[in-house]
């Protein structure tokens, strides 16, 4: 029996249904959207991510004996929403932007199509996951964007829970890093691992020297060894007299690197190790990789700014009831109108704005229908089909699909939507 999800979520979207169901309108037709009202912040763009993981969880969102007896005994619904909950699987259908693709203010990046008493349960796992790996994703693109082609890699497990750990090296790799230091997210997703050294591999033996001697009789002249536990200089010294020219890299964890990586590099080629790489780490973001960008640097390694911080503000989806079957079966528009919480209402089909290969605008039409006329690209695409879900989007191979598709969403984008300096969103939202 697969581990349930279905208390992974808020309280009240079990009581929903119960006030729903008893006033009979549990099984009526709604669409809900998630979207964001505004980009967070100074952001250009947002990066979709998650959705792959969504699709893995929806199977699981069922509520086994263990769930319903919990749910009785701490009275939160009744004997009859715990006989619905007891059958509950879900039946509606799913749309989606692609994972990996840009999305900007109001843009449906979730569309949801189901009885109410189905969609609503969904909320909270939607957003939840939506919401973090969109915003680690939204944050790693950035740094890939001031790293260039330099390799790049996530190394913030240790800053976050495991859970999330292994979610934000999925997202990290979708949004371009080239590999992660999580094991699970190597193991579950197919992404490549990577791993340098330890300080305290170093403190461990009776002297830096012994300690590279150790690690390069395990794993050869071709390992990264880390040179700044003392001094850095004579870290860099010990180090080629230990491993030679053809040693793989160096690490730089501490001080101003700029400054350190520029000396280093000058040390390396004096000592012959013109092929030695220099890896830094030390609290990096998009901010500080720019800042490096005219230093000899080879590799970056990120962990703190990509998983957690001021690095990844929330990407601020919401999951709202947009439309509905009324009692004669006709279709309604419903819309909350709330001081700065408004949206449009309906079900909306969202479409990109695209002239001369440079996205221009986000469309959003009304209904379901491709307005004819202009030269738009469709950005919803059906991910789960009257309950069954698309494979394609799930497992290791949606991942390769998705970074495939940041990609050539990336390339789509104006160059102001590249920089980093805080400015408007790089696309205007326009309703048609």
């Amino acid at each position: 029996m697969q581990k349930s999800t279905a208390l992974l979520t808020d309280r009240y979207e079990l009581t929903m249904v119960q006030a729903a169901r008893s006033s009979g309108l549990g099984s009526r037709e709604c669409v809900f959207e998630t979207f964001s009202r505004q980009l967070p912040a100074g952001r250009r763009y947002g990066v979709v991510a998650g959705t792959g993981r969504l699709l893995e969880e929806l199977p699981k969102f069922r509520f086994h004996e263990s769930e319903l007896t919990w749910l009785a005994e701490a009275n939160v619904v009744d004997s009859a929403t715990i006989d619905f909950l007891a059958d509950f699987k879900f039946t509606g259908n799913i749309w989606g932007y692609r994972e990996g693709d840009a999305y900007f203010a109001y843009s449906p990046v979730i569309v949801v199509e189901a009885p109410f008493e189905q969609g609503v349960l969904l909320e909270t796992m939607i957003l939840s996951i939506m919401n973090y790996d969109s915003a680690v994703a939204s944050a790693a693109s950035r740094m890939r964007t001031a790293a260039g082609d330099r390799y790049l890699a996530e190394m913030g497990g240790r800053r976050t829970n495991e859970q999330s750990a292994v979610a934000a090296a999925r997202a990290s790799f979708i949004a371009g890093f080239d590999a992660t230091s999580n094991l699970e997210a190597g193991r579950s997703w197919g992404i490549p691992t990577m791993g340098t050294a330890a300080h305290a591999f170093t403190l461990l033996h009776n002297s830096e020297t012994d300690a590279f001697r150790a690690q390069v009789a395990t794993f050869g002249t071709g390992t990264t060894l880390l040179v700044d536990t003392y001094n850095t200089d004579e870290g860099v010294r010990k180090a080629i007299e230990v491993a030679g020219t053809e040693l793989g890299a160096v690490r730089i964890d501490s001080g101003d690197l700029g400054v350190e990586v520029t000396r280093v590099r000058a040390l390396l080629d004096s000592l012959g190790a013109t092929k030695t790489k220099i890896t830094v780490t030390n609290d990096l973001d998009e901010h500080a990789i720019a800042s490096l960008a005219a230093a000899p640097v080879d590799n970056y390694g990120v962990g703190t700014s990509v998983v957690t911080g001021s690095g990844v503000p929330t990407a601020g989806f919401v999951y709202k009831l947009v439309a509905h079957r009324d009692d004669q079966e006709n279709w309604v528009s419903v819309s909350k109108l709330s001081t700065n919480k408004t949206n449009m209402g309906g079900r909306k089909q969202a479409l990109r704005q695209i002239e001369s290969g440079i996205a221009t605008k986000e469309l959003l039409a009304a209904g379901h229908e491709v307005p004819v006329g202009r030269n738009v690209r469709e950005l919803l695409v059906p991910l789960v089909s009257e309950g069954e879900i698309r494979e394609e989007f799930t497992g290791s191979v949606s991942v390769v699909s998705a970074r495939e598709v940041h990609r050539s969403a990336m390339a789509e984008l104006p160059m102001q939507a590249h920089r980093l300096q805080r400015g408007n969103t790089a696309l205007p939202t326009e309703f048609i």
